[in-house]
């Protein structure tokens, strides 16, 4: 499989390295100095591209690769306001999007069983729950895409809140979504739920930046020959 790579951070290269060892071709690799070069390619040079950027590049490159016909796996989180306009440039262009805030199996399952959870939970209003997430000091989103899942699946279940704040919330109404910047830490997730007379947590650690580029390879080989929007769920069968 041709992988054309838009991005070329620890997790670019992280990618390329998985990816050459499963047999695929890099194309290209772009970085930011020569991100004009994406509307050069086609598909007839490109299976697919896989995208990690930042938040104010990601959108014009998956737009770029809709018009290329080019699918595209994208990784970039902190642009979801613009996802309205994602969908109709997606359809408009007949175009191929997998997105996600996280390519990891285990976070994936971690969803999972958070939605399970919050429904059982929020039949006890003793206790409080509160989603808190670490990352390394270079992460330039906050709270993380991640965490903004796990508040999502938090939310769904619980309809006496309204919204989340990044911050402790004194609001009943309002998750608390806590977020710390630490040395080089890949990514902690935790939901919390405690009561006067105890405490419970889902916990998940990244050890590695090695479990979201699988992820992500296994996406890129997923996603070519399909039409639409797709995410982790689709993949897994959750």
């Amino acid at each position: 499989m041709r992988i054309l790579l838009i991005g070329y951070g620890k997790m670019g290269q992280t990618i390329e390295r998985l990816a050459l060892a499963k047999g695929h071709e890099i194309v290209a690799a772009l970085t930011v100095n020569d991100a004009d070069r994406l509307s050069s390619y086609t598909a007839d040079q490109v299976d697919v591209a896989i995208e990690f950027t930042s938040p104010d590049a990601a959108v014009g490159n998956m737009i770029t690769c809709f018009e290329k016909k080019i699918p595209v796996v994208c990784g970039t989180t902190g642009w979801l306001q613009h996802l309205p306009l994602i969908k109709e440039k997606c359809q408009e262009h007949q175009g191929s999007l997998f997105y996600t805030s996280n390519f990891s199996v285990g976070v994936n399952l971690f969803f999972h069983f958070n939605e399970y959870v919050a429904a059982k939970m929020q039949q006890y209003p003793e206790y409080a729950v509160q989603v808190k997430e670490i990352h390394h000091v270079h992460k330039l989103d906050q709270p993380s895409g991640t965490a903004l899942s796990i508040a999502d699946g938090i939310l769904k279940h619980y309809p006496q809140k309204h919204g989340w704040i990044n911050d402790i919330s004194q609001e009943p109404e309002l998750l608390s979504v806590v977020s710390e910047r630490e040395g080089e830490v890949v990514g902690t997730h935790i939901v919390q739920y405690t009561s006067e007379n105890d405490t419970f947590e889902l916990h998940h650690i990244a050890h590695s930046r090695e479990g979201f580029a699988s992820g992500a390879v296994l996406a890129a080989e997923w996603l070519p020959g399909r039409q639409g929007i797709f995410g982790m769920t689709d993949l897994l069968q959750l």
